[in-house]
Formats: structure tokens, sequence, C-alpha cells
């Protein structure tokens, strides 16, 4: 389909609630860059919606019982007005496609993440009688097709995924069989995007991945993509997420001893501090290889931090398993960390498993939670008094502070206005919580800076 078709529907508006990763951010947000060009305006108000697209996650527990009641209530909110078309895109879409189409007739398109580069000729040619359903694993064809549709953002802040799918199979994850293989987009189109996104704005990139690390394009790794970025001269501040341990290669491992504008805080989950567990997991790595990663690092540049995730209850955790996991979060002091009970996820391998009591569970999970926050509490009582850099992402909505994070991701908060957005400020910080800091910009540059 020609652009022509869409001069004729430059009222169409479309609305995309998203569910779920960061991934799914960074889709959405192509997906809007996608159908601008048949005519499709963003709106942030679901009700003027003439498409209405679900970016759905399967991580969650009862995903796709969440995608039906969304829906349940779009009809509502259209019960009275034209109906909008109905996409379901993302993991969910993936993962139970044609029982979807099946379950809720409202539904128009059906689409995963490896064919959104599909949508606008799905859009354009549906057919109220025929749904449609278009999830092949296509992941060459959709980043071949993104490098031609320009990433606009304007935000201090962006995502730019260098890397889809997974081939570990952790017996909980469903990421293999949403997402399908692993696959790299080509190195060069990954610098051409961040320079685009460079020259729009952006301070701060944030790349993207199932596993980041095992990004692979001939030659090239992840320890690359950094460098390569790290010489675009707008760009202050570079992440990665997420990681798995078995791919901290010594080539990253040693970006941290030379990088000026990788920020020192590693998001590496761990799972579990049982070796018993990550094996029934099969995660590929053991708590020594994993702490082996953490010292080196920790060697090299004393200032990294780590942040993990923590499934707590799996399927044959005993008492002694969990202490383990206890410990080993004592041991590495991790912050902005997330846990989660085991609930099994369709498809997988550790969907039938025998579940451990839920009373259990949850004195575990509070347990974990509390260690956690703790550590939380303790880093940003450590940085009160003391000037830290802070990117400004936007104002808050009563237009009278500014929202940025620390070097750490750690929210911050400060008096500012609209001219401080975009702009990595020194700021004094003032007092905490578990999950913010507070403080106030300061205007001498020769201040120590924590």
């Amino acid at each position: 389909m020609g652009l022509k078709k869409s001069h004729n529907k430059m009222s169409q508006k479309i609305f995309i609630k998203t569910f779920g990763c960061q991934m799914n951010e960074y889709d959405s947000k192509r997906i809007y860059d996608i159908v601008d060009e048949i005519g499709y305006k963003k709106t942030d108000r679901c009700e003027d919606a003439d498409c209405y697209v679900l970016n759905t996650c399967h991580i969650r527990d009862k995903a796709s019982e969440k995608v039906y009641h969304e829906i349940g209530r779009v009809k509502k909110i259209f019960r009275s007005k034209k109906k909008p078309i109905v996409v379901v895109a993302g993991c969910v879409a993936q993962a139970e496609n044609q029982e979807m189409l099946r379950r809720e007739p409202y539904i128009d398109l059906i689409i995963g993440p490896q064919a959104y580069h599909k949508i606008n000729n799905q859009i354009l040619n549906l057919s109220k009688k025929q749904k449609v359903e278009e999830t092949d694993f296509d992941a060459v064809s959709k980043f071949e097709y993104l490098s031609r549709i320009k990433n606009k953002t304007g935000k201090a802040t962006s995502f730019l995924t260098i890397q889809e799918g997974c081939d570990k199979f952790c017996h909980f994850c469903v990421v293999p069989y949403t997402r399908g293989p692993e696959y790299s987009r080509p190195f060069d189109q990954i610098i051409a995007e961040a320079n685009s996104l460079a020259d729009q704005g952006s301070k701060e990139i944030i790349l993207l991945g199932q596993n980041v690390n095992a990004y692979s394009d001939k030659n090239q790794r992840l320890s690359d993509i950094i460098n390569e970025i790290e010489k675009i001269k707008n760009i202050d501040r570079i992440r990665f997420t997420t990681s798995h341990p078995k791919d901290m290669t010594d080539d990253l491992i040693e970006v941290y001893r030379d990088t000026k504008k990788l920020m020192p805080l590693i998001h590496l989950p761990v799972q579990s501090g049982s070796d018993k567990i990550l094996s029934l997991m099969n995660r590929k790595h053991t708590v020594k290889e994993y702490l082996k990663t953490y010292e080196r690092i920790k060697k090299i540049n004393p200032l990294v931090e780590f942040s993990s995730d923590f499934i707590i209850a799996y399927p044959g955790e005993e008492e002694k398993d969990f202490i383990e996991t206890l410990n080993l979060i004592k041991e590495v002091k991790f912050i902005n960390s997330y846990s989660f009970i085991f609930s099994p996820r369709p498809g997988t391998v550790a969907e039938d498993l025998q579940t451990i009591d839920k009373k259990i569970s949850l004195k575990r999970l509070e347990k974990v939670q509390k260690t956690l926050f703790d550590n939380q509490i303790e880093k940003n009582k450590s940085l009160e008094n003391k000037v830290i850099n802070v990117l400004s992402e936007n104002q808050t909505k009563d237009k009278t502070k500014i929202f940025g994070r620390s070097e750490y991701m750690t929210p911050v908060i400060f008096e500012g206005t609209e001219k401080d957005v975009g702009k990595i400020l020194k700021i004094k910080i003032n007092n905490s919580n578990r999950n913010t800091l507070f403080g106030n910009i300061i205007d001498s540059l020769d201040q120590k800076v924590a």
C-alpha cells in the first residue's frame, strides 16, 4: 500500500495502551512512527481513537485475562459511538492468537512482536467479515523496515532495541516462544538510530534486548555499540537492559574501566541465590560465577551498583535455598531490584510444576523485599547532603517541580522550570525515602559531586 491512501486518513487517531517491559514501550513508540505513514496520529485520549491497540506482556500472572478485561472496558467506552479498529499486539498476541480471536469477536487484528512492519497493510486492508492474525517470526524484515522510518522521540531519554528473542529457554520463561530466537540488529542500523536520537535532543540512550548482552553482529558485540555511542557528542548517558549472567563477557566487563558515559548500574538478573534452584530453572550459571562477575566489575569500577530480578518460591525451593538467596542479597547489596512469587506461564517447562504453599511463598517474598528495600533506603540515605548529576526528564503534573533520574536510575524530584528539562543538572540531595531523592539545583559547578 502506497502513501497516497494515507492522505485520506489524516483525521484518524490511534491510541496504544502498553503493558509490561521497556521493550514493549519501545515497540509502542515505533508502532506510532509506523502508522503515521498512513495518516494515523497519536492521541492520549482513548475515547477519541479510531484504532485502539493493546500492546501486551506475557510475563505477569493472568496476562490474557487482563487483555479481555481491557477489551471489556473499551466496549463500554465505545458503546454509543463508532467501534474503533481493535488490535492486540505483543507477547500475549503471539502466544494465544487463535484462542483470542475465537474468544473475543471485538478484536479485529492480532499482531505479534516480529510483525509490526506489516501493521499498516493489515489496518488498511481490514475487512469486517474477516479477523486477521499476523504472528510470523520475521525479525530481519521488521528491523530492515524500521530502519527506514525515523524513530521520532524528542525526549531526554530514548530506548533503542538492539536485540530481540532468546535462546536460553529458562524453564519459567515464555520469551523464546513469544519473541522467537535471538536476533541481533545490524550494527550500522543501531548507530544510525542512535545518531538520529541524539540529533532530536536525546541525552540518554537505553539499549534494549531480551538478552541484550548476547548481541552479536559479525564481529561486533555490545561493548562495540557502547564504545561507538560513546563518541556521539550529544549523548551523555548510556544504559543497557536486560542482561544474562552467562553473557557478561570479558570485553563488556572491561568497558566499565574506560567508559565515561556508561552509567554505573547493571541490571543483571540472578533469579535465585541457590545453585539447586538455578539448575531447576535452567539458568545456565551458578552463584559462584555470578559473584565472580560482580567482584570483577566492582574491582574495575567500585562505583558500579547491581540491580536484579528474583523469583521467590520457585518449585522445589526449600528453606535453605531461600536463605541462600537472602545471603546473596546481603552480600551484593542489590538496589532497585524486582522480586515476585513464582507463577506458572502457559507453554513453559515449569507450567505444571507443584507450587509452594501460598503462605510460605508470601512470607519469603516479604523477607526478600524488606532486605532489598533496606538496601535501597541505605543507598538513598548515603546520598543525602551530597551533590549528584541528574538528568531531568519532565515537569511534574502541577508544573512546580522537575522529575529526573540519578546515575543509578533513582527518581529525583526538585524545584525547577520547563527550561531545566532535558539537561543534566547538579542537584544537592536534601532528603530521601525508599524510592525517591529530593533536592534542589546547585548553581555553582565547583561543588563536589558524589
